[in-house]
């Protein structure tokens, strides 16, 4: 299938949900009724777009004009939600850019690394690992194995070592090799864990003290299946280090996929990509009319 096919695919179970609970809304062109809002407001709370956000459609459905269809004014509000967030974090003003993954274990974080690096790679550029998650060997192994894989080179310490200083080792290893981007792996922190937290905001620290500017993305690794509980680990690790995108992972058909909306909403932070499956081309840019044109029915 095709990139657009699979990502229909990825949001086939939001899509039913949306048509058989609230399904007479998005096909009529009659004025809604109240009963119909109300069965909308419910699906568009359990495909994951949070109650403040089916609040508002319905807010805006109950005041449609006359002549307005509600699947078009619905994805009309929709897109502008998105749109307005969708725009490229501006470039460091010379080389390396430096972007920081955060997340917690389980959401495919070290994957989509390995991901985005093999596609700066085909692109021409030169790309560096960083395993900055020295707590678990097996992460320090897997990232290793990601950069043989993309064919990028990966700086690692031994497990137990300060993430910090793999951090400051692999800044000056970018500057000495004319690394184009510099993708700096962390432990999967449980939001809870404070301690954990206090490391990242150490990284992060170090990191725009050895390269001013840096990091110039910091994004969050989450797992659209575990839906609108994702918005909770995105409040948290936003409150410890500032983000500036999310990386939806694992929309494959079991994800209720309008969280995309809702953290848009909620934390006006841009999804910056999506993964529908396993293979290296499945991790894609984020794009509103794509996503919308395979969410809505």
């Amino acid at each position: 299938m095709g990139w657009f096919d699979r990502l229909k695919e990825g949001l086939r179970r939001t899509r039913e949900t949306l048509v058989a609970t609230g399904g007479d809304v998005l096909v009529a062109a009659a004025p809604p009724s109240s009963e119909s809002l109300e069965e909308l407001e419910e699906a568009l709370v359990a495909v994951d777009f949070g109650p403040r956000t089916a609040a508002e459609l319905v807010a805006k459905l109950q005041a449609l004009p006359l002549g307005f269809h509600p699947r078009d004014m619905l994805r009309r509000h929709l897109q502008a939600v998105l749109q307005a967030l969708d725009k490229p974090a501006p470039a460091p003003p010379a080389p390396p850019t430096v972007i920081l993954f955060v997340g917690v274990n389980g959401t495919g974080k070290t994957t989509t690394i390995g991901k985005l690096a093999h596609r700066w790679i085909a692109a021409g550029e030169k790309v560096l690992l960083v395993a900055g998650d020295t707590f678990r060997a097996a992460a320090i192994d897997q990232l290793k194995v990601w950069g043989e894989r993309v064919g990028a080179p990966v700086v690692a310490h031994q497990p137990g070592a300060d993430p910090s200083a793999v951090v400051f080792d692999a800044l000056r290893a970018a500057r000495a090799r004319g690394a184009d981007r510099v993708l700096i792996d962390t432990a999967g922190r449980l939001h809870t864990k404070k301690n954990l937290m206090e490391e990242l905001k150490k990284i992060h620290r170090v990191t725009a003290r050895e390269l001013p500017g840096a990091p110039h993305e910091t994004l969050l690794v989450l797992d659209a299946v575990t839906g609108t509980n994702g918005l909770v680990q995105a409040k948290e690790f936003h409150a410890a280090v500032p983000l500036t995108g999310i990386i939806l992972t694992k929309l494959d058909g079991t994800a209720k996929g309008g969280i995309a909306v809702a953290i848009a909403r909620e934390l006006a932070l841009p999804v910056r990509y999506i993964g529908v499956g396993e293979d290296l081309d499945d991790l894609q840019p984020f794009d509103p009319v794509a996503y919308l044109d395979a969410l809505l029915p």
